[in-house]
This record gives structure tokens, sequence and C-alpha cells, in this order.
């Protein structure tokens, strides 16, 4: 239990004690500082219910405050609003139990297994902007969840089946017709082949297949054959299919680790459709495939809907499985390999029709339980300074190492730090750089478009990610100066000003926070509290000169202060995905 949850606990038995009671308590930080840091509002809701005058109520509940040392300045305002305070001992207190253990301060939740799907990343193609939010928000939820005592699974979903792949393996062969894969009659082991293609080439490929396929109908046939080969295992087909899987995937997780991003589920949508045939006769068996112009579909509307909701497309006319029946086949897969509880969906909230399709055609053929949650966890899109999704110069696409090598560029320049050169100097540029694109891809909410700014958001100033890195850096180098000097910081002794409590009620508000954020699968307001928390430090650092103060029991609280504010930065940080260099 948190210290701020342990509060509550003990102000409804106070409140128990002056012979109330109340399932949950009204306590709200007040705007009133003066009059007292917290506001109980419960005796306008216990009038109601005991009959009784709400400034009496008031009274009787200020008596019990009276008697415990934890409050100060307990008065009554309006017709029963009790305003309180902390007392310096208790704050004291509180600050001592975080600096012991940041856990203290924290609420575990129920244990839930959950899958999050925050990937969808396609094999043979590059990376693009679009992936980028769904990487961030996916990963910091899963670390939220981790550390809310969540048992997470991040899942990358590759998109490693269907037609595109059979483009690409046709234009493959028009440029290397000689290759081994080709030739019926090889009896060589493929995996000793020479492949002369890497993933750049096959950045190129894909795109050059596709508009060719546009273009000549004999092309696409020719890949739609090619496709069937690989669905089908056909001997050198699957096995180059499976090396460019591989060269791709590599690529695919080094940009993924650039950006502090992993997944505990490397599985494609091949590795789901292995549960096609058992997915189709669930839906055959419960005659729940429509015929619709030659294809084969699942009628998902229901009589509630203001809307008209389009059936699911199942089967296509052609025979091939849908791409909507890869999500259903995965939703399958998930249940039989890991069972969760949960399945989060972060995916482009313009996909919202599809996962409301998905989601009603897995609950009518019930292949899961009603109690297994699935939620379409939509975001925004980021845009450039036009307010349409960001492009390159010539308008096309940016891929996503275009771009963080664009935030790269603009962060070195601004790291004037004359200690970093070479090597160094590029690493922690590139540790600023994410930091700046992950800070801005979280700040806002994620339901809502933003237009990202490279100069402004790689600013070592102002609310950003560099600025928060600087931040907690310096507070690092403060304590390790304060240990080679032989300070020791292990208790808060003294408490006096109105910044230092006020980093005190900031962190009691930090369980609260991790709860609606994670209830609302948003970070935006952990990344708006960092920056909040280390704007109330940095006031704090500006008025005390703490390494020369001659008071040492001040010298050591503040220090203790520092340690928890740097510990909490650093926890929360981690939890957006955010590494910390050693200096910048």
């Amino acid at each position: 239990m948190s210290i701020y949850t342990e509060l509550k606990q003990e102000l409804k038995q106070i409140l128990k004690n002056a012979g109330y009671e109340v399932e949950t308590l009204s306590l709200e930080t007040s705007n009133r500082r003066d009059l007292g840091e917290y506001q109980l509002n419960d005796a306008m809701q216990l009038a109601r219910t005991y009959k009784q005058n709400p400034r009496e109520i008031a009274a009787k509940i200020v008596a019990e405050l009276e008697k415990d040392d934890r409050f100060t300045n307990i008065n009554i305002a309006g017709p029963g609003f009790i305003n309180i305070s902390l007392s310096e001992k208790y704050a004291k207190d509180i600050l001592n139990r975080i600096n012991e253990d940041v856990f203290n301060n924290i609420d575990k939740k129920d244990y839930k297994k959950v899958v999050i799907d925050y990937g969808g990343a396609n094999v043979a193609k590059a990376l693009h902007v679009g992936h980028l939010r769904s990487a961030n928000i996916g990963e910091a939820l899963k670390r939220l969840a981790l550390l809310l005592g969540y048992d997470a699974l991040g899942d990358a979903h590759l998109g490693d089946y269907g037609r595109p792949l059979g483009l690409v393996l046709r234009e493959i062969k028009a440029r290397y017709p000689d290759l081994e894969y080709f030739d019926e009659n090889y009896e060589g082991d493929f995996s000793e082949v020479e492949l002369p293609i890497t993933n750049a080439d096959l950045e190129i490929i894909y795109p050059y297949a596709s508009n060719k396929s546009k273009e000549d109908e004999q092309y696409l046939e020719e890949a739609r054959d090619i496709t069937l080969r690989i669905q089908k295992h056909e001997k050198g087909y699957y096995d180059l299919w499976k090396r460019v899987v591989d060269i791709s995937k590599e690529d695919i997780k080094k940009t993924y680790a650039d950006l502090n991003v992993s997944f505990e589920i490397w599985n494609g949508e091949s590795d789901e459709m292995e549960f096609f045939d058992d997915l189709k006769k669930i839906y055959e068996e419960k005659n729940l495939l429509v015929e619709s112009e030659g294809a084969r579909v699942v009628e998902v509307a229901t009589d509630e809907d203001k809307a008209p909701m389009p059936p699911l497309l199942f089967i296509r006319s052609n025979g091939v499985a849908s791409y909507e029946t890869t999500d259903l086949a995965a939703i399958l897969e998930r249940k039989v390999n890991f069972n969760p509880d949960e399945m989060w969906y972060v995916v482009d909230g313009r996909q919202a029709l599809h996962f409301e399709q998905t989601f009603r055609a897995a609950r009518k053929a019930d292949l899961i339980s009603d109690e297994v949650v699935l939620e379409h966890v939509g975001f925004g899109t980021m845009n450039g300074k036009d307010g349409k999704p960001f492009k390159t110069r010539d308008g096309g696409v940016m891929s996503l190492k275009s771009l963080m090598d664009l935030v790269y560029q603009e962060t070195y320049k601004k790291i004037t730090n004359e200690s970093l050169v070479g090597e160094e100097k590029e690493s922690v540029a590139k540790t600023v750089a994410m930091a700046a694109l992950k800070y801005a891809d979280l700040l806002p909410y994620r339901g809502t478009d933003y237009i990202f700014e490279v100069e402004k958001f790689s600013d070592l100033e102002g609310k950003t990610g560099p600025y928060l890195l600087y931040s907690t850096i310096r507070m690092k180098s403060l304590l390790n100066k304060a240990i080679e000097q032989g300070i020791e910081f292990k208790e808060v002794k003294e408490l006096k000003g109105e910044t230092e409590k006020d980093l005190v009620l900031t962190l009691l508000y930090l369980p609260d926070l991790l709860d609606k954020s994670l209830e609302a699968k948003s970070l935006n307001e952990i990344a708006d509290y960092i920056y909040k928390l280390t704007s109330i430090y940095n006031k704090f650092y500006s008025e005390h000169k703490v390494l020369v103060e001659e008071n040492k029991d001040l010298q050591e609280s503040w220090l203790v202060l520092t340690n928890v504010i740097y510990k909490v930065n650093m926890l929360l940080l981690d939890v957006l995905g955010i590494k910390v260099p050693n200096k910048m």
C-alpha cells in the first residue's frame, strides 16, 4: 500500500472515530494553500446520509483530526469544508520512507496477464513514422503495467503473411532468376545458399514490386501464385520467404532497440495463421460464415447499432484469408499459448471500425470468454508544421530511421559539453535524441493528433525530453559531489521551505497518477507529472546552495530530498522508455 493510500485509509478511520463512515474519501488538493494543503469534502455527503448539519459533522471530524500530530492548520470553511495541512514531522516521514524505497509510494494492482499488440511492422518494408506512436505508447503501457503488478507481454505482430511477400519474392525472382530457391530440382540445403540481398535491398524491392503489380496484371497474378506457394510451404519458395523474414526481422529489431522498445513475443501473422484451420472449423460449426459475392463473411451488426455495421470479411472470393481473419487467428493463438486476462491493441485510432468488427466476431464465436477484455487503444497522428501527417520534403512517407536521424542531427548540435567528443558524444546525442522523440510523442493525450517540431522538442529548455535528462543528470551530479566530499545523507531532519513542501505534496499524488494513467491507457499525465516535479525541484535547486550550506542537518535533508526526486524521475523516465545518459 502506498503512503498516499495509507493516508486516505487513516483519514477514513478518523472519520469513523468521529462517528461517520464513508466508502470513498473525498480528499482533494486545495487551491488555497493559505487555508490548507488539502480539503476534506465529506461532511456535505455525510449530512445527507446522517441527517445532520454539515458544519456540526465537520466540527466532530476536526476534533478527531486535532488529536493526530500528522496534521496542522486544521479549519472549517463555508458550509462544512475541512482544510488540513501536513505537519513538518509527517512530511519528513514521507520523504524518509520514499528514500528508503521508492516503491513505498506505489500501489500494486491485482494480478492480470495482459498481451499488448503494439508492433505491426511489415516484413520487407521500411518502418515509417506511423509506427512510432504504437511502439512508444505500447512499450510505455507495458512498462507501466509491469510496474503496477501485471504480467504484461508485448507482441510485435509482424506483417509477414499474404500478397506483399508474394510481390517481394516475385521481384527477387525477376532480378535473380538463377537462385537455387527457384530450381525445382535443387536437393541441397537452402540455408547454405548465399542470398545476395540485404534489408536495404528489400526496402527498395517492395515499393517497386507494388507499383509494378498495379500496371502489370500478369506480374500481379504471378505474385498471387507465389503467395499461395508460400502458404502451402512449397519447397524453395517457402525457404526463401523464411530467409527474407529473418533478414527483415533483424533490422526491425535493431530499429526498435534504438527506440528502447522490446517485445516478448515475435510472432508474425504467419504464426497466427497456423490456427486458421481450427478457426475456420469453429465458425463453420457455429454456422457463422455467410456467402457474399463469392466471399465468406461474418455478420456482426446488432439491433442496437445506430450506424451501419458492415460484416467482417473472413475469406476472400479467391479463397485467401483476409486481414481481419489474421486478427481473429491471433486471438485464438494468444488464448491457446498465453491465456491472457486482457488483450490491448495499440493501433492507429482510424482502425476503430476494424477492431469493433474483429472483437464482435470473436465474441460471436466464443473464441474467448466474456471475462477476457479486448480493447483497442487508439491514437492520433504525429503531424508536421502544416498539421498534416509527417512527411519527407518531397511529400513521401518518412521512414522512422530518417526521422530518428533528423532528431539526432538536431540534438547533436545542441550538446555543448566540451568533455563530450567523438563516439561518446555521438552515443549521448543518440540517447538525448530518443528522449526528445519519445517524450514529445507521449506528452499529448494518445487520442489526439499533435505537431512534432524538431527544433522545439530537441531543446534543452522547456517541456522536452532533453530538459528532463539534463535536470536528472544534474541531480545525480549533486549527489555524487556530496559523496566525494564525504557528506552523508541518510535522513530528512529539517523541512521548512514552501518549495520543499510542494515537492512532498507532488510526490504524494504519484500512486493516484499511475493508477489513472493505466486506467486511461495514456501516458500524457505521467509525462506532464515528471516535468512538473522536475520544475519544482529546479526552483528548489536555484533557491539553495546545497553543498556549501553550513547547517548540516538542513544540508543532509536537502540531499535526501534530491535523492528522492532523482529516484522518482529515473523510475518514471524508465516507464516512458527513456534512457538517461551519465552526462550531457
